[in-house]
């Protein structure tokens, strides 16, 4: 039952795969506003995950030394520091 699972869920993947290479990628070639949108799809979902692990414990929105942590990292990454710096 767990082979079968795992084999599912890379054919799903391998499908899904595929399908983003043969089926999106001539959609995203007559479309380059579509394009430019895909492009930042993955900085503003990683975005959200800091957010979230940054600013909520369990269910509720706390504000402490993380989000001071956030601000500093924020501004270092605007005034284009090193990743080594901001990290």
């Amino acid at each position: 039952m767990t082979t079968l699972a795992i084999v599912l869920l890379m054919l799903g993947a391998w499908g899904q795969r595929l399908a983003g290479m043969f089926l999106i990628g001539p959609v995203l070639e007559k479309r380059p506003l579509l394009a430019t949108a895909t492009n930042l799809i993955p900085a503003a979902v990683i975005s959200a995950v800091v957010v979230q692990l940054t600013l909520a414990r369990g269910t509720s929105l706390v504000i402490d030394e993380r989000m001071a942590g956030m601000v500093v990292a924020g501004i270092l990454v605007w005034r284009k520091a090193p990743f080594v710096v901001v990290v």
